[in-house]
């Protein structure tokens, strides 16, 4: 049997490397999903049974609902500005602000204070959005940096997991990074490039680790992280608030995360450039100390299940089923299950959740004050 043909951006990547040598695990992954042509995000619709994936608020609306009065509580906690930034990074279809929108609907002056802003490059899916939130003023923002001034309260669920990440491994000559090369046959391949150097911590966590061992690194999550933590510690009027990161990760360590998901399988991460999603597990305790970094004080990370129950998951659950029919409550239990429990395929503890905060503002709702972040690799 043959194998199939390579897709357009393997050919094109494919040709690239046989110009200018190998590239970066970043660069392979940015290329995959970013390409303005043959990019995953440029070109498929990700999410829901149609797309390669189900994020948790297409499973159930109380996602959104719940990190919605979080939201509200936040802006409590605040001082309940009269203006303030709602903002959503990677919004995909804009299900979950929606969700968010309508929870906060009964609370006295949330919604004519927030300044709503989706943080979206994408102009296919800021198209979703707006059709998804047409009843709402709303604007776009490129990035964190470009976010409007003022009081900041921020909602990001399966971002930091997509942006690229960078790999590094332990090997009996030292450090060197995993790139993606080509074959003796022409195709995609991984290999390494000897020789590195990272940062001094970095360095002397792989030094440390048994030969083989393998480090990932994201550059735009840290990035991110400490300038979101700079931006909520602001003292000149101009910052200030909390971000709430959901995601499915860990709180540090080794190994290969990297991994590809085509039509809801799991796929060969270089089988199909493209046409799959890629994605990488959050190492939430590298976020929280480049927040940290920043001037943030950091939470967590949480189980996304213990966040949620905290929340009041099953009280909200327990409303919606009260004046549903059979097939109804069978649906929310089921996905009451799928976003807060344990099991294969359930959500519970694979996902995270991470607050960041202004350093004086109270411990946040779902936490506990014993929970704030304490970076134990120092």
């Amino acid at each position: 049997m043959n194998a199939p043909s390579p897709t357009p951006l393997a050919q094109e990547i494919a040709r690239e490397i046989a110009l200018t040598g190998p590239i970066t695990v970043a660069d392979y992954m940015e290329r995959c999903l970013l390409h303005p042509r043959f990019g995953y995000y440029t070109t498929h619709e990700p999410f829901g049974a149609e797309g390669d994936f189900v994020t948790a608020p297409e499973i159930s609306q109380i996602f959104g609902e719940l990190l919605g009065l979080w939201a509200a509580d936040t802006w409590m906690r605040l001082g309940s500005p009269p203006s303030f930034v709602l903002a959503e990074l990677g919004p995909g279809r804009g299900t979950m602000m929606a969700d968010v929108l309508r929870a906060t609907q009964g609370v006295p002056g949330f919604r004519d204070a927030a300044h709503v802003v989706l943080v979206e490059a994408s102009p296919r899916l800021r198209s979703r959005q707006a059709d998804t939130l047409q009843r709402f003023d709303l604007s776009w923002a490129p990035s964190v940096d470009e976010l409007p001034a003022g009081p900041l309260i921020l909602l990001a669920n399966e971002f930091f997991d997509a942006l690229p990440i960078r790999q590094f491994v332990r090997t009996h000559e030292g450090i060197a990074e995993r790139m993606v090369g080509l074959s003796e046959d022409g195709a995609l391949a991984f290999g390494l490039r000897p020789g590195v150097r990272l940062d001094p911590r970095a360095e002397a966590l792989l030094h440390a680790a048994p030969i083989g061992a393998l480090l990932e690194i994201c550059p735009a999550g840290l990035m991110i992280a400490q300038r979101l933590g700079a931006r909520l510690s602001a003292k000149d009027g101009t910052g200030g608030g909390a971000a709430l990161l959901i995601d499915y990760g860990h709180g540090g360590g080794f190994g290969d995360t990297l991994q590809a998901l085509r039509q809801h399988a799991f796929d060969d991460v270089l089988a199909h450039p493209g046409e799959a999603d890629l994605t990488a597990h959050v190492d939430f305790s590298a976020l929280a100390r480049a927040a940290v970094r920043g001037g943030a004080l950091a939470y967590g990370p949480l189980a996304q299940g213990a966040l949620l129950e905290r929340l009041g998951l099953d009280a909200r659950a327990e409303r919606l089923k009260r004046n549903a029919d059979t097939p109804t409550r069978g649906a929310i239990d089921a996905a009451h299950a799928r976003l807060a429990g344990t099991g294969e395929g359930q959500m519970g503890t694979l996902f995270k959740a991470l607050v960041l905060t202004h350093p004086l503002l109270d411990t946040p709702a779902g936490f506990a004050s014993g929970e704030a972040f304490r970076d134990m690799s120092t």
